[in-house]
């Protein structure tokens, strides 16, 4: 009779984890920009300069930064994403609303009707968008094989156990299912702080 040696038995449980569990990662502030807004700030046309790949396909993060504006401060050095968008959008925490003194609804990303306006600054150029700031909901992106697997559908609702420093059980957390996706949970940094996060911690799904 074969037994597992103590190697095994780790390379075991690891892969029982990976097939059960899904990766998190924290979304710090950035800045998604359309073609308009992009030259409004950086020149007619500019183009991104793409420095880091991110975990969704054809996301990346780029070298330029621009400064948030709002009623009650300012927050420098705030990154933009690529590809371009339709339209501009602008996602932070709660607490960097605070400091801004702009309370953003929680909202899935695209998804900017009816939400405020925040004013963006490259050098001296500034621009002023009517809409788009945002806290990004808690959301796991996720492929439809990986759909499959787990018995969710796209727009279902969850909780998520996140096993973290300080684990926690995270509500109404939405799912999103599209073959374009990798499978990981996106939470803020705000939330990723209250429950410890570290790079590399992963969740478990709870209907």
């Amino acid at each position: 009779m074969h037994t597992l040696n103590a190697i095994d038995a780790a390379a075991l449980a690891e892969q029982i984890v990976a097939r059960l569990t899904i990766g998190i990662e924290a979304s710090g502030r950035h800045v998604h920009l359309s073609r308009h807004d992009l030259e409004a700030l950086f020149g007619a046309g500019y183009q991104l300069n793409r420095v880091k790949e991110l975990s969704q396909p054809g996301q990346f993060a780029c070298a330029e930064r621009v400064t948030l504006e709002g009623p009650k401060g300012s927050i420098p050095n705030v990154v933009i994403l690529g590809p371009e968008r339709p339209e501009s959008q602008v996602e932070i925490s709660l607490t960097d609303g605070v400091a801004l003194g702009i309370t953003p609804p929680v909202r899935l990303s695209g998804d900017i009707a009816g939400t405020p306006g925040i004013t963006l600054r490259h050098g001296d150029r500034v621009l002023r968008l009517e809409r788009g700031l945002i806290a990004a909901k808690r959301h796991i992106h996720m492929t439809p094989a990986d759909a499959a697997r787990f018995g969710v559908a796209d727009k279902q609702t969850v909780r998520l156990r996140c096993f973290t420093a300080r684990p926690a059980v995270l509500e109404d957390v939405e799912v999103r299912v599209s073959p374009k996706f990798s499978t990981v949970v996106h939470i803020d940094y705000d939330e990723a702080n209250a429950c410890g996060f570290r790079k590399g911690d992963r969740g478990l799904i709870l209907k």
